[in-house]
Parts: structure tokens; sequence; C-alpha cells
């Protein structure tokens, strides 16, 4: 069968095409538009075994949660991007979830969905700084003596809690010393000493130290292989001395520095984009020191100026390299210096060239210029 519009087989075709073609082209188009997550979100801890470098505080937590000896109010105090709130959303699911087992929820469930998307009617999320009045304070004391809608616990998650105003607080007191059965507060905060005493002797406190270079490697590591990222062990450590003590920072830098490079990362990559002083500048600056090479020196220095470095972070991570050879001197070996295996042994090696004294006077002689600058 034919016509002018071609055969049965022809219009179908085309009539297929035209259905299927806008279907292909919409689906390319939302999966091309998906938005960017960063990898502070995407890979942030849903469980108490998955927090970095935070035993103390989690095994407490866990243990009174087996043992059903739960505060009422608690305070999570420490450095920023450590884990503070993200902790306290853990601890939110472990205590709503239906189907927790030894304390960890299941992620699964409605309750921990809605928790980690931040959408739960039980537990609120107040940020300190922009609800830091009386009046927002006088809504959360009035709402606290309702039971919660579906889950055992109303928790509210206060961030940056020493931004309550003097006023707030004090409407807060009574509350905070004796809420309901159902009503658990989590402060966080990374300046607990502005917080009035009297609110401290309501709280359960819990500080969290900032997380090791070791540790921040060994996370970036891992974030590597799941995104197939190769990356050298002397780039996540420069990383990870960049983010000082925050994940959360050393993964916005990580994000940054990928951005840049690609699937795969090197030290001289992250150097150039954070701007880096090269660690084999100061290891030039303690060779030509130790064979009194004046003229040497006033070149490296020129160097460094015309690099466009700023003078104090270049004297900042001097008085490291000095120290970093002092730790070697003193204790003999260089376990403790924050660095790549390599680089640990390049400074138990460059460390026999100096005299305990010689590395004093260095480091005061690089203390007294960083004052002077």
């Amino acid at each position: 069968m034919s016509g002018g519009h071609g055969s049965l087989r022809t219009r179908r075709f085309r009539f297929e095409n035209r259905v299927a073609l806008p279907i292909l082209l919409f689906e390319y188009f939302v999966n091309c538009s998906m938005p960017f997550l960063v990898t502070a979100r995407k890979y942030r801890p849903a469980s108490f075994t998955e927090i970095v470098a935070q035993d103390h505080v989690v095994h407490t937590l866990l243990n009174s949660i087996r043992l059903n000896r739960i505060a009422h109010a608690y305070l999570f105090c420490g450095p920023r991007g450590v884990g503070k709130t993200t902790t306290a959303r853990i601890f939110a699911k472990a205590l709503n979830c239906p189907n927790a087992k030894d304390g960890e929820p299941c992620n699964a469930c409605d309750t921990c969905r809605e928790i980690t998307e931040g959408r739960s009617i039980d537990v609120i999320e107040i940020d300190g700084a922009s609800n830091n009045g009386v009046d927002q304070v006088r809504t959360i004391r009035d709402s606290v003596r309702f039971m919660p809608v579906r889950d055992k616990y109303k928790m509210y998650i206060i961030d940056e809690v020493h931004m309550l105003t003097k006023e707030a607080f004090n409407a807060l007191l009574k509350t905070l010393e004796e809420p309901p059965a159902h009503a658990l507060f989590v402060f966080a905060t990374t300046e607990p000493h502005k917080l009035l005493p009297t609110v401290l002797s309501r709280c359960q406190r819990h500080d969290f130290k900032r997380i090791t270079v070791e540790n921040i490697v060994r996370q970036l590591s891992d974030i590597c292989g799941k995104e197939g990222i190769a990356a050298a062990d002397t780039a996540l450590f420069a990383i990870a001395k960049k983010g000082d003590g925050s994940m959360r920072d050393a993964e916005s830098i990580f994000d940054q520095v990928v951005a840049y490079a690609g699937a795969e990362l090197t030290y001289d990559i992250v150097r150039e984009v954070l701007h880096l002083v090269d660690e084999e500048v100061y290891f030039r600056m303690t060779d030509l020191i130790a064979t009194h090479d004046s003229r040497g020196g006033f070149a490296l220095s020129e160097d460094v100026v015309m690099s466009g470095h700023d003078i104090q972070d270049f004297l900042v991570g001097l008085e490291e390299h000095f120290r970093n050879l002092l730790v070697v001197r003193s204790t003999g070996e260089a376990r403790l210096i924050e660095a790549s295996e390599e680089t640990r042994s390049r400074y138990a090696r460059e460390a026999e060239r100096f005299a305990d004294g010689d590395l004093l006077r260095l480091l005061k002689l690089t203390a007294d210029t960083m004052q002077a600058v």
C-alpha cells in the first residue's frame, strides 16, 4: 500500500519518532541540568559510624541511647566544619527512627529522610544568628508544650546559639531547665565562652576537636575513590593542611581544585590553584642557610616576592618548616609531622644538618620578622 505520503510503515515510523524525539530531548536536558551537589553535602555523614575523628562524642551519645539516659539539653561546641550540626541531625534520627538498631538510624524510613532533608515537622533547625531575639524564643517556648506530630521527641537544633541575645537566653532559661518529657534541645556553637553560665549549667556539653590532617586526607582519598579521581598524596595533604582542621573547608577546597583540574590532582596543580608557596622553597631556604649562601638567600627572597606570594604567608610556612625540623631533632623521628611519608623522610634527612640551638634561633628570628612585617 503506497500513496503520496508513503507507506503505512513509513508513516508509523515518522509518528513514533515525532513522539520519541521530544521525550529523549527532555530527558537529556533534565539530566544535563541536574544541579551540582558540593562534596560537603553529598558526602555528609548519615550515621554515627561515618562521623570523622569525634569518637569521644559518638561513643557517649550511642551509650546514652542504649542506656536510655537522654539529657534534655545538649551543647555541641568546637571549631567550624567539624561535624556539630551533622551530629545533631544524626542524634535526632537515632532517637526518632522506628527502625534504629544499636543506636544507629536506618536512614531509609520517612523520619530519617525528612530529618536528613531538613523538612521534619518534629525536628526543627533554627539559625541562631538570624533568630536571636526574644520574640523568636517566645515562639519556641510556646510551641514546645505541644506533643510531637509523629516522632518520639520534639527536637530543637539551634545553630550558632551564642548569637542569641541575653534577653533571649533569659526567656529560654525556665523552659531549658524543665522542658516537657517529649522536648529536647541541641545547641551548636563555635564560641561557648559567650554563653551565659546559667545556660551552660543546664546543658550536657560535648567538645568537638579539630580534625587532623591525616583524617582529612583519609576522607578525601575515600571521596576520590568514589568519584573516580586520581589524586597524589602530596596534593591531598596540601588541601587538608589548607583546611586547617575543618573537614567542610577542606572539602570546599577540594571542589575548587577538582573544578580546575578535573579527574587528576597533583601537588603542582593544588599549589597553583591555591597559590601556595612550594614546600621546595623552604627546603631551598634551609639549604642556603646550611651552606651560608647569603647571595642565594637574597635571590630566593626576590623570587618569593616576584611570584606574588604574601610575605606573612611565606613566613608562617617558614616558621612551620623550622618547627618541623626541630621536632625531628628533639624526638628523633618524623612521625609527628603532618605531611606525606616522602616529605617526612626528607625532614628526617634535613634535620641532621642543624643543631637544636640553630633551629631555635631561626624560629625566634622568623617570629620577630613576622611581628615586624
